[in-house]
């Protein structure tokens, strides 16, 4: 292998292990960046996502450890007052609640539950289905 005029500490270096240094070093700088913003969530307490619906929708998700439990607020908001809506909640892939919820005379529902705080991160996801088919969604992580 061709050597080039890197110097590391004064030595000559090969390229390729120049590279791989410095990739390395990239990378414990982005893991460290990472584990910064794992702490600051986890000192937030809150997670907010918004969801995906359809046909002039809105949804949103928030997540909060509270007391060993988590506090689940599910909220969409349509242009159908009065409407049925099916909602589900699903927490590390099993069905935690469902039921039918009807919307306000703005077109809003609002579902909020506790659910269980299991060790480790906690993946949370609401689904709904609306009048005329009307579907939304949408999925968080809690920091363990």
């Amino acid at each position: 292998m061709p050597k080039l005029p890197i110097t590391f500490m004064r030595r000559w270096v090969p390229v390729r292990g120049f590279a791989s240094l410095a990739a390395l070093v990239f990378v414990l700088v982005g893991v460290t960046s990472l584990g910064q913003a794992a702490v600051a969530r986890a000192a937030d307490e809150e997670v907010r996502t918004a969801g995906s619906c359809g046909r002039g929708a809105s949804a949103e998700l928030r997540l909060k450890a509270d007391d060993g439990s988590i506090r689940v607020r599910f909220r969409i908001d349509s242009n159908r007052s009065r409407s049925r809506w099916q909602v589900a909640l699903v927490h590390e892939g099993r069905v935690a609640w469902q039921g039918g919820v009807r919307s306000d005379g703005g077109g809003s529902i609002d579902v909020r539950r506790r659910l269980r705080d299991l060790a480790g991160a906690d993946q949370v996801t609401a689904r709904a289905l609306g009048p005329r088919g009307i579907t939304c969604i949408a999925s968080g992580t809690l920091p363990g």
